[in-house]
């Protein structure tokens, strides 16, 4: 039996090292090839993704609405945008909403503004200078307040309790004989309620290329025939402010004419012998009575009459529509302090520009026109079914049911010399153009172009009625509440609120806000020229009081069957 002899072991080859890269030996070289031979490069320090809330405000002009809508220039393509730069989300999950948890409390309109718009999501705040980043990265028109730690569940829309939106509208827009439409001008032609046409702003609603805007210099007058002046009023130069104020119209030529436009396209004509009071009465009807005076020059427009002997004294008159310089008041002179302590109740004080004050009859926001803006204004609070207050919304969609917590509208604010109502309305939601809708409804009732029972009709849900929505540039989302949210996490979590932001937050709205909307309207008249258009024409249903009733230009209101 052969036996074989066991080879002696042998030591193992010692290992290459993998790592080298001080050894000029061939077998040691690395390969550049294999992966294993790269060389490690220090690990990256990642920060780690917090879920927070971000207050910021915004000025809605220029972009069409908050959300994302591709092709189209938005506040959240911006806003993702700025975070992206900032190092707040990776450039993976760009344009990838759901993978940092986005949400937001609101979702404003083409042109709506904010002051407490609140978002949420995943994102890397570290280090510090997150909202410095942030803004860098904006524009002027957004402005980050600052954020908030929340809960890894927070959501910014699912967790908003209510909502807070601001509508300011002009006063002048609440009084019935300011900016009248086509059709009021010459039903009253003839009768005691005569009103005069407004050449400011276009009949039919729509703004005249050129017309709006125009400087003092560049007004333009038409002559008319038989109104002439004698040549001892030739060096007369007066000058009636009206409408926003921003107007001016020298009358230092031989003629007088009936329709002298100036910025804003006031208009002036010639009174041979009246002078045509306006008085307002409580239920916004408005009566006229003439009495024996001189020849007086009569903005259109505004009312506004002034006696022909007065205007050699350079007489300015200022106010935002709607008002009448007294006849008697003019011609009695001066007025001694203690009559100006009096105070009488058809008159109220107005700047001219110069540090001086006239006194003249005005439609005036007092306390009892308050009273029933508000009255009105009740009709909404409370749950009702909004499918005419909104589009592409039926009545039988659940989503129209909506809850409305308060509207009212106390308060006066004056923004660069013109008076706008704060109309405050508090609600769980809002559908699209809700709130505007609800303000078109509103003043077309206080402008008696509507029935106020229209309000509660247009809250049935078998009653379908074409509701006049009011522009957009006067509405801005003030505040976002999260009642529940803090209540139930208030001993681990910090509260989501305005307050520590309150000061920024105001300086924002006045700066961006408020005179956005102020300008725009002297500038454009927005809101004048919808005015125009608030009448039986262009809203036939503004007649409906009753499923039995029937509207001007139309058979029946549509009713769902």
């Amino acid at each position: 039996m052969e036996t074989s002899s066991s080879s002696p072991l042998q030591p193992p080859e010692p290992k290459k090292l993998k790592m080298s890269s001080t050894s000029d030996d061939e077998d040691t070289k690395l390969d550049s090839t294999d992966p294993c031979s790269i060389l490690p490069t220090e690990k990256k320090f990642r920060f780690k993704r917090r879920k927070v809330a971000i207050f910021l405000a915004y000025c809605g002009v220029g972009y069409q609405g908050m959300q994302r809508n591709p092709g189209a220039k938005t506040i959240e393509g911006d806003l993702e945008q700025a975070l992206s730069l900032s190092g707040a989300i990776s450039e993976a999950d760009r344009w990838k909403p759901p993978r940092y948890d986005w949400a937001r409390s609101a979702r404003t309109d083409k042109g709506v503004s904010a002051v407490g718009q609140v978002v949420s999501g995943r994102f890397y705040i570290d280090p510090p200078g997150f909202v410095d980043r942030l803004n860098s990265n904006l524009s002027p028109q957004i402005r980050i307040f600052g954020f908030k730690r929340a809960t890894a569940s927070f959501n910014a829309k699912k967790f908003c309790d209510r909502r807070r939106y601001v509508y300011l509208i002009p006063v002048f827009a609440l009084d019935p004989t300011s900016h009248p439409d086509r059709e009021t001008v010459l039903a009253s032609l003839g009768s005691e309620n005569e009103l005069v046409k407004c050449l400011e702003c276009s009949d039919r609603g729509r703004k005249v290329v050129g017309l709006m805007g125009r400087r003092n210099s560049e007004a333009k007058t038409t002559e008319n025939s038989g109104d002439a002046v004698p040549d001892s009023e030739s060096l007369i130069e007066s000058r009636v402010s009206c409408g926003n104020g921003d107007s001016t119209v020298t009358h230092s030529e031989t003629l007088v004419e009936s329709g002298v436009s100036s910025n804003n396209t006031d208009s002036i004509s010639v009174a041979e012998t009246t002078v045509e009071s306006v008085i307002s009465s409580d239920d916004g009807v408005t009566g006229m009575h003439s009495e024996p005076a001189e020849k007086a020059l009569v903005c259109s427009d505004d009312k506004t009459a002034v006696p022909q002997s007065e205007l050699a004294q350079e007489t300015k008159v200022s106010s935002d529509n709607g008002f009448i310089v007294s006849h008697s008041d003019v011609a009695e002179g001066p007025k001694t302090s203690s009559d100006e302590e009096k105070g009488e109740p058809d008159f109220v004080r107005c700047s001219n520009g110069e540090g001086t004050t006239e006194k003249v009859r005005a439609f005036c926001y007092d306390e009892k026109e308050r009273e029933r803006f508000n009255r009105i204004l009740k009709h909404f609070e409370g749950t009702h079914n909004f499918h005419n207050y909104t589009t592409r919304t039926k009545a039988e969609d659940p989503s129209a049911q909506r809850f409305i917590v308060s509207f009212v509208a106390n308060h006066v604010l004056n923004v660069e010399g013109m008076d706008f109502i704060k109309c405050e309305v508090v609600g769980q939601s809002f559908m699209l153009h809700q709130i505007r809708k609800m303000v078109g409804l509103a003043v077309a009732v206080m402008r008696n172009c509507a029935p106020e029972s229209l309000i509660d009709t247009a809250l049935q849900k078998d009653i379908r009625i074409n509701v006049p929505t009011a522009p957009e540039v006067g509405l801005y989302l003030d505040e976002c509440f999260f009642t529940s949210y803090n209540q139930k996490w208030k001993d681990t979590h910090e509260a989501l609120n305005m307050e520590p932001y309150a000061a920024e937050a105001e300086d924002f709205k006045m700066k961006q806000i408020y005179s956005h909307i102020a300008s725009t309207e002297q500038k454009e008249g927005i809101v004048a020229l919808w005015l125009h258009s608030l009448n039986h024409r262009n809203y036939p249903d503004l007649r409906f009081t009753g499923a039995n009733e029937t509207c001007t230009n139309r058979e029946t209101p549509q009713v769902e069957q």
